[in-house]
């Protein structure tokens, strides 16, 4: 994902210059990457947006409750889909720009974008992450979670716990007025702790009222680079964590084009959560 968007901060005609006007003219002043207007949602937004993250939130609650050795990744994207079309949503991976199904499937050494076939059957031992994104009203919440399955060794454990620590801090690093390069150093370090590559050719990404939109939330950098995160903006932390090498490439023999291993084909793991920035910190929309 790249945006290539230039964004200026512009005031409202006719109206007082608020704390989040003084804030982002402040930092713009200061030739820091601001938001427009346009990324700051209004509270009906951030209210549709909830709502498409229970939905959202629900499918892999209903993939948790039936995932298991033995199934292929064809039928998690059944249950996927089977619940989306219980509760009127519509899954927004299906088709998008040419990906052939309604949930990204990625096992093992699959860093993510992994296709659900028949064929792909879990193993004990494996670990899995499933991604999924809700469309309900127009309204998009994007979210993923790694599955261990059965028993799997001590390393794969702690990749995945591990990943998921990175999340939790990358969350904890974004406040109110910080910028993307604060949370992505969060997770980088973190993450270094266990000589871990955290992957830079993928990123989070703003969400709402489109799948990507800005910023690209990067989980790697320095402090105070980035975008200018301000309440009302509505983004994803994904972190993909790599046991190995932080590179990745695209597996040569899907037919899609959509697949990225790892570059050692070391085993991976990412969660991910939609969080909206308050004035007191982020809250999770969905997970």
């Amino acid at each position: 994902m790249v945006f290539k968007k230039k964004r200026k901060w512009h005031l409202l005609p006719n109206q007082p210059i608020t704390e989040l006007d003084k804030q982002v003219m402040y930092w713009e002043g200061r030739g820091k990457q601001v938001p427009s207007r346009d990324l700051i949602k209004t509270a009906e937004q951030i209210e549709g947006i909830r709502r498409a993250g229970v939905v959202n939130t629900g499918v892999l609650d209903e993939v948790a409750a039936h995932i298991h050795a033995g199934m292929n990744t064809l039928e998690i994207d059944r249950i996927c889909m089977d619940y989306c079309n219980a509760h009127g949503a519509i899954p927004a991976c299906l088709n998008y720009e040419g990906f052939p199904k309604s949930v990204c499937t990625s096992i093992n050494e699959v860093v993510c974008h992994g296709i659900p076939k028949e064929t792909d059957v879990l193993e004990e031992g494996d670990i899995i992450n499933v991604d999924f994104t809700t469309i309900l009203d127009g309204y998009y919440a994007d979210a993923s979670r790694m599955f261990i399955i059965g028993k799997t060794t001590p390393e794969k454990e702690q990749l995945v716990r591990v990943a998921k620590e990175c999340l939790e801090i990358g969350a904890e690093a974004a406040k109110p007025y910080c910028f993307v390069g604060d949370i992505g150093n969060a997770i980088q370090k973190h993450a270094h702790k266990y000589h871990y590559g955290v992957v830079r050719d993928l990123c989070g990404h703003g969400v709402g009222l489109d799948f990507h939109e800005d910023p690209e939330v990067v989980h790697y950098g320095k402090k105070g680079t980035g975008m200018l995160i301000v309440p009302g903006m509505v983004f994803t932390i994904e972190p993909m964590i790599n046991m190995g090498t932080w590179e990745v490439f695209i597996d040569a023999d899907d037919p899609f084009g959509w697949e990225v291993i790892s570059g050692d084909e070391m085993p991976s793991a990412q969660w991910e959560h939609t969080f909206v920035m308050t004035e007191h910190g982020v809250e999770i929309l969905s997970y």
